[in-house]
């Protein structure tokens, strides 16, 4: 599968395929992909007459099961890896900085997010007008972090990280995953 195939590419609606994981930086993309679709579930259910079940079970599952992973990614290795690769020039330091600023804002979030959702799936009660805009500024954050990671860590992270930095990052998203390391892969190479 092409990634950049617009045909092919995956919609954002499901976990990223873990196919993707021999290209770590097209994974990271797709999952980029991925939590945009759920900035837009979590606007459509903040902006909703009454609780929309499904969407709040779709972003419970997300945070609860792909949010976190997707950030170790890049904190644990993508971030570390670009500073270690990158020309002064690059300005890399601030720009994580930046990223790491709305970050940090929005997994502050996460635990009275988590617990609105819970509450509301299991009591029937439609959602706050506080815990709407909490669900709001969380999307937010998530975007400006996700704008800055698209137009400025990727494009970096492309021409920057060698083979061996890509076959080390794509072998720790594997292990963070549970999944065994591509050996086909590594032995062909």
């Amino acid at each position: 599968m092409n990634p950049s195939d617009p045909a092919r590419r995956p919609s954002g609606h499901g976990p990223t395929d873990p196919g993707l994981l021999d290209s770590p930086l097209d994974f990271i993309s797709e999952d980029h992909l991925r939590e945009r679709q759920i900035c837009a579930v979590i606007d459509g259910l903040a902006a909703a007459a009454s609780l929309e079940r499904q969407a709040a079970l779709t972003i419970l599952r997300f945070l609860n099961e792909e949010v976190n992973v997707h950030l170790r990614d890049e904190v644990e290795e993508l971030f570390p890896l670009l500073a270690q690769r990158c020309m002064a020039e690059d300005a890399i330091e601030s720009a994580i900085a930046r990223i790491r600023v709305d970050q940090i804002a929005a997994m502050r979030l996460l635990p009275p997010i988590r617990a609105s959702l819970a509450g509301c799936l299991d009591s029937g009660s439609d959602l706050s007008s506080e815990e709407r805009a909490m669900l709001t500024r969380f999307a937010a954050h998530m975007r400006r972090h996700l704008v800055a990671e698209n137009a400025i860590l990727l494009p970096i992270a492309r021409a920057r990280l060698t083979r061996a930095d890509l076959a080390t990052l794509s072998h720790h998203m594997r292990a963070r995953r549970g999944l065994a390391p591509d050996v086909e892969k590594k032995n062909a190479e």
